[in-house]
Formats: C-alpha cells, structure tokens, sequence
C-alpha cells in the first residue's frame, strides 16, 4: 500500500505550502519542499539493489472498482530510473530555486505548489500500469506544466508559451487515450503487464496499427518531436528551474519513456521501427540544425533538448530491430536500447546543469543574448567550468559521459544498413549519414554555447548590472550534476549495471530473462580504430572549421523565412481557428432565450426519436389498455382547443382563459381515474395561477401596442410538434416493454401493510419520498422568502423619495 502512496506524496505536500508560505516570512519556502523530493528519493534508493537483481514491485489501490480502474504502481527497472530521476533532479532543482527565486519578490507558494503536482504527476506516469490512470496523470503533467510554463503570468510571452504547450501536449493526450482505448478492446484489459504477455496475439488485430499511430502521437508531441517540437523553445519562457526540470529531465522525457515501456508491444511491426527511428532522426538532426541560429541562451538549449530527444527517440526504435534478429541477446542491436537508456541519464545530468548556467547567467548579467555576452570566463569562472563540461559532454568528447554513448549511437546507426528487412539494406545507408551530420551540428552549437558566452569581448556596457559570480548556493546543484558527467564516464559499467540494464531488459523482456543476461560493456577505447571512432573525429575536425567559419555561412539561415516556419503555421492555424469559430458562434448565439430553447429541444428531440428507432428501441403495444370512453375523447377535444386559444389569442385576456380551460380539463382527468387529491391539487394550482395572472393583467402591455405579437413561425411548430411526439413516443415505448414489474406493485401491496395509511398517494409523498418532499418544501420556502425580500426591497424603494420630502 505504501508503494503506490509515494506517488501522491508531493500532491499531499502541496495542500500545505501555501500555509507554510504565508505563516513563516524569513525562511525560503523551497527548504520546506526541498525535504519531499529528497525524501522520496532515499526511498526509491532502497529499491536500487533488488531492482538491479530483476525483481518488480507491484502495488495498487481501487479507484473505480465498477469501471475496472485501479492506481497501480509497478516499479520495475524502467520505472524505477525514471522515478529516480524526477526525486532526485527533482531535489537538486528546488535548491537551486531557493537561491534562483526571490522569496520577497515571487509568489513562491504558487511555485512550489505547481512543482510538486507536476512531481506526482510524472510518478504516476512512469509507475501507472493501468492504462486510464497513467492517461490521468498524463494530462495532469500538461495541466501542471501549463501553470508551471505561464508562472509569471503577467508576460504575453509567458501565457503564449503556457497555452502553446498544453494546445499541443493535450492534443496528444487525447490521441493517446485513442490508442489506450484500441489497445483495450484488442487485449481485454487495461493492465500494460498484460498487454505486454500477450503481445504476439495483438500484432494481427486488425485495431493494431490505428493504436500504434494514436500511441505514438501522444509520444512525439509531450517529447517535442518533429514536427511537434514548436511548443518547447515558447516554453522557455517558464522560470530557468522550470526549464531545467521540465525540458530536460522529466516531461520531455514522458514520450520517451511512453515508447520504451510500449516497444515490447508494437516493435514487432515495421511501421513502429521506421516512424520512431525516423522521426527520431529527423528531430535530431532539425533540432540541431536550427540550435546553431539561435541567439537566446535557453533558445540554444532548448533546440538542442529537441535534438536530444530525437538522439534518443532513434535509438529505442533501433533497438526495436533487435525482435527481428535471430540471436539478438548477441547482435549490435542491443547497444540500441541500452544506448538510450544510458544516453537518458547523460542527457538529464548535463543538460539539467547548462539550464541552470543559463539562469546564473540571466541573473547575474540580466540578460540571456548571446550576442551580448562574451568574456565571463575570468568573472565567472566556475560557471564557466560547469558550462564547460556540459557541453563537451553533449558534443561528445571525452572524457564526458556524452562521449561514450554517442559512440553506442553512432554503432546502433551503423548497424541499421546492415538489416536486411524492411527495407533497411536499401534506404539504411541514410541513418548513419544523417546522424553523423547532426552530429557535426551537435558539436557547433554546444561550442557555440559555452564560446560565445565565456571567451571573447568583455562588454560590460551591454549588461542590466555588473556581473560576478553566482552565490555558492546556486552553483551547488549545477556542480553536482557536472561532477556526475565526468564520474559516470570513468565508471560507467557502474552504471550500466546497476540502473540501464533492469531498464533494458524491462524494455526488452521477451530477449532478456534478467538484467544480468545483457552481456554489454562500456568503454571509451575498444582496442582498435573502430568505424565509430573515425566518425567521432570527422566530426570535431569539421565541427571546428564549421564553428570557426560560423560568421560565413550563418547567412544561410535567413534562407528559411518565418513565413515557412512550424510556429507561423500554428500561428496562422489558430488564428483562423479563433475568427472562424468566433464566426460560427454568433451565428448561434444570440443572445434570445428562445433561439437557445429551440437549439436545445431540436437536439434532444433528433437525439431521442433517432436512438428510439436506430436501435430498435421503440415498441408500440396496448395489451391491458383501458378502452377510451367517448367523454375522455370529448375532454381531450377541448384540451386542443384551449392549447390553441392559449397560442393564437389576440388579447391577454383571451389567452389566459385559455390556459385555466386547460388546467381544469387536466384536473378533469384526475377525477375520472380515480385521482382526488391531484385533482384537488390541480385545480388549487389552476384557480391560484389563473388569478395572479389575472391580477398581474392590468400591468402587463398590449399586444400589439408596446410589445410586438409573437408570430406564427413554421420553424418552431415544427420542433414544437416534434418535442410533443417524442415525449408520446418515449412514454407509449416505456409502457410497452416493461422488462421488470412497476414499483407501483410494491406501493399497492405495502402501503398499508408497512406505511399504516390509506391514501397511497399521501403515503408516497410523505414517507417513501419523504425527503425528496422536504426538500421541495425547502426550495419552495427558499423561493417564497427570497420574494417575499424583493417585494420589501421595492416597498423601501417607493418609500424613502417619499420621506426625503
């Protein structure tokens, strides 16, 4: 039970900080929250060890026992690094806030409370085994990193970005639950563990391909693949713990770790190895590309998380080719998986420590622009430092923990035009060419970022105040991150062991019994000159003459107008959403009353009569009817003429003749069946209505004179008569298949017996619907008092001119 409590820790942590905030002024806030995240992340250690060893950790709670829906928290390998990673970057993160936040200036309590629900919300992901509840907190990740991205509200740029991100991420939401929803009708359960066991029956389902395609847009819109990625850079707009948290460590990663847990589902299809290696690549290398145009710090990194997430997006679907591969325990394609699960972890430490180098810089220069910057090496020298090692270690060089596992990259590419299906022996040739490539601008735009930032001109005239190095505290969880990224590479079988190998063989079950049987070895140098190797330095030889001759062939980019762009055709897209749809809504909305009646009555009326006779549902039968006698038939006559004096009259008078008629041949009926008491009822309601519209009378216009005649309209006859013949039908198709015995049976058998009284329709209304009487009695006293207020308030109203006077 307490395993899946875990995930709502941060949840239930969030009720409280807005107290904490408000109840004690001189201390930081984020040294309260800080204690949620670590705490949770000693307790996810503890799993570490047996992890490591193959076992899974299963736990769950009902949630809607009727609809099948449970909390489930499942922590195997994969789960188990992911949860991981959000407590512990998670920790490092809030630290870095206490310092980066201005306690007296900020509405910390906001803050903290959106972090902490986006927390819960990632655990859920990651841990969810049912398929509804890991859509739940799906959402809840686009709900709170839409709050989290928009938290200084008060910035156009700020709201833009917030509305941009949950627009694209909730589209793919609910795509998403399209394909849960297939996947549930193809294996008859909502668990992924399931699913999963009976894989190799779901491949010939005629729904399989439709719930790959929905799964993975829910994929490639939360992890900004192409051509998705358009939300991310707009979303650096979010404060930089934010960014730092978010798009680099955790809700960016929810695609990736989506496709992961699903590949032992679909990697037996070729559409899934070509659309999640392809559009993988694809990313990484637009990603790349357009990083090295960028001119805003968090710009650069946000188009490089772009091309990270497609590095990494590659790679599982490479790794996919292992199901097709006779002996694939022992072929290259197991560095495939093991590559993104190891490149994961080397992208969260590196890039979560250049984010928070990029708000060190905004807050101690005031500004982000790179064509501002120059020269801080000398002031900011461990900064620089920290700037220093992340960025090697995403161009690749050693000795970075980037270097080793884009060498695995550059084999799993390799290995891709050596696949004899799918048409990868003809059209395979293009991975390893295009990932080499963006590779090359991999290289610039890390160079790029740390150069253009630290070396060069000092130009102090161009910052907000003069810079200095950060505060020790902020520096701390930056540094920490950098020293990982040189530590995992000298023990990164250390790692591998221990953390990338449950998850490898929890994306690959069906190859791997256990994580020991993945027979892979990490090293920086293999003995030999490996192809790999000579692609490493192709790509720093050429990445130095590209980035020494930047100024040259940067031009090259105003060759992509704006007008051409992703984000001009979102831009235009919802814009012309926002005048059509405004177009459309005044055509409907009115403003009158009986245009919105006739809208809703013409919608119940198609909806009812159209399901009645689609679904065979209507049933016409008068066995046990009564005979109609000729004095009913004569009532009934007279019931149509007063409804029609009441429509068609001339004067008020007229019509409200009318109307009485008709309340008193309906008591007229109560009598005949048998019915005293509504009728007595009837003709009180009938008799006290009757007179309070005859007494409003004299107050009320003229037809005709100051309020214009309601004309006959063919329109409103025709959904009038139609309302009219579906309440019939419905009522003569309710009287005709009654599948179980009225309830009235029950009243006439014990409403003496139990109730002890003779009028069974005094009895009903006071003791079997005692309560639904009282509280009509309560509404109609409501009501009365709150006239009875209103006829005073007039009174005053007319009295105190009076006494001015």
């Amino acid at each position: 039970m307490l395993q899946v409590l875990y995930i709502f820790i941060p949840m239930l942590a969030a009720i409280f900080v807005p107290f904490i905030y408000k109840s004690i002024k001189n201390i930081h806030t984020g040294w309260f929250v800080l204690a949620v995240p670590a705490t949770l992340a000693v307790i996810y250690a503890t799993y570490i060890a047996r992890v490591a060893q193959g076992e899974v950790f299963y736990d769950g709670i009902p949630w809607i026992p009727s609809l099948d829906i449970s909390v489930v928290s499942y922590l195997d390998g994969l789960s188990l690094l992911f949860s991981l990673l959000i407590t512990g970057i998670g920790s490092l993160v809030v630290l870095y806030s206490i310092f980066y936040l201005d306690k007296h200036k900020e509405k910390l309590h906001n803050f903290y409370v959106y972090l902490l629900l986006f927390m819960s919300a990632m655990l859920g992901v990651v841990q969810s085994d049912h398929l509804i509840t890991l859509y739940f907190f799906w959402e809840l990740t686009s709900i709170s990193s839409f709050l989290l991205i928009g938290y200084w509200y008060t910035r156009d740029a700020s709201r833009f970005g917030a509305l941009k991100s949950m627009m694209i991420t909730v589209f793919g939401g609910l795509m998403m639950l399209g394909g849960f929803i297939l996947l549930y009708l193809m294996g008859g359960t909502y668990s992924i563990r399931e699913l999963i066991a009976m894989a190799p029956n779901l491949v010939q389902h005629p729904l399989f391909i439709w719930a790959l395609i929905l799964l993975l847009l829910g994929a490639f819109t939360k992890s900004a693949q192409f051509p998705f990625y358009i939300w991310l850079p707009d979303a650096m707009e979010a404060p930089t713990p934010v960014s730092a948290y978010l798009h680099s460590a955790t809700m960016v990663k929810a695609g990736i770790y989506l496709v992961a847990r699903f590949t032992p589902i679909f990697a037996a299809s070729e559409l899934w190895i070509w659309l999640v290696t392809g559009v993988g690549l694809l990313t990484l290398f637009w990603g790349s590309f357009f990083a090295v145009k960028q001119t805003d710090l968090k710009g650069i990194l946000a188009f490089s998380t772009v091309s990270q997430l497609g590095l990494i997006m590659s790679l599982l679907g490479a790794g996919a080719v292992a199901f097709h591969v006779n002996g694939a325990a022992d072929s290259v394609f197991k560095y495939a998986a093991f590559a993104a699960i190891f490149h994961l972890i080397n992208h969260a430490t590196f890039k979560g420590s250049l984010f928070m180098i990029a708000g060190i810089i905004d807050h101690e220069t005031g500004t982000r622009d790179i064509r501002r910057l120059g020269g801080l090496m000398s002031i900011m020298p461990l900064s620089f430092t920290v700037a220093a090692i992340g960025s090697f270690s995403m161009a690749g060089l050693p000795p970075f923990n980037g270097f080793l596992s884009k060498e695995m990259f550059l084999t799993a590419m390799l290995s891709l035009q050596n696949f004899e299906f799918f048409g990868f022996d003809t059209w395979g040739v293009l991975f390893p060419i295009v990932a080499w490539i963006a590779s090359i601008f991999t290289f610039i735009y890390s160079f790029y970022f740390v150069c253009r930032t630290f070396t060069g001109k000092y130009k102090p005239e161009l910052y907000a105040h003069k810079p200095h190095e950060a505060p020790i505290g902020m520096l701390i969880s930056p540094m920490i991150l950098a020293s990982l990224v040189v530590i995992i590479f000298f023990i990164p079988n250390l790692i591998g062991d221990t953390f990338v190998k449950p998850a490898v063989q929890a994306i690959q079950p069906f190859l791997y019994n256990a994580p020991e049987d993945i027979n892979i070895h990490v090293s920086a140098w293999h003995g030999e000159i490996t192809p790999e190797l000579v692609m490493t330095v192709g790509i720093v030889i050429i990445g130095v003459l590209l980035f020494v001759a930047l100024p040259k062939w940067k031009g090259i980019y105003n060759l992509f107008p704006r007008a051409l762009t992703f984000n001009n055709a979102y831009d235009k897209m919802m814009l012309a959403l926002d005048v059509g749809l405004n177009r459309v809504s005044r055509l409907y909305m009115t403003g009158s009353m009986r245009h919105y009646l006739l809208y809703m009555f013409s919608g119940i009326t198609a909806i009812s009569i159209g399901t009645l006779f689609v679904k065979d549902a209507f049933s016409l039968s008068f066995e046990g009817a009564a005979p109609i006698r000729s004095y009913e038939l004569i009532l009934i006559v007279v019931l149509m003429i007063g409804t029609a004096i009441t429509i068609f009259a001339k004067s008020r008078l007229t019509a409200i003749i009318g109307l009485g008629s008709v309340g008193y041949t309906v008591a007229l009926f109560f009598v005949i069946f048998n019915a005293p008491d509504l009728a007595l009822t009837q003709l009180v309601i009938e008799t006290i209505s009757v007179a309070l519209f005859l007494l409003a009378f004299y107050h009320l216009p003229k037809l005709g004179k100051r309020e214009e005649r309601m004309r006959f309209q063919l329109n409103r006859a025709i959904i009038s008569i139609a309302v009219g013949v579906m309440v019939t039908l419905i009522a003569l198709s309710a009287h005709s298949q009654k599948l179980v015995p009225t309830i009235s049976k029950y009243y006439e058998e014990t409403v003496y017996s139990k109730a002890g009284g003779g009028n069974i329709v005094n009895v009903i209304l006071v003791d079997y619907r005692g309560f639904d009487t009282l509280f009509e009695i309560t509404v109609l006293g409501i009501a009365g008092m709150a006239i009875l207020a209103m006829i005073k308030l007039r009174m005053n109203r007319k009295e105190k001119p009076h006494e001015n006077k």
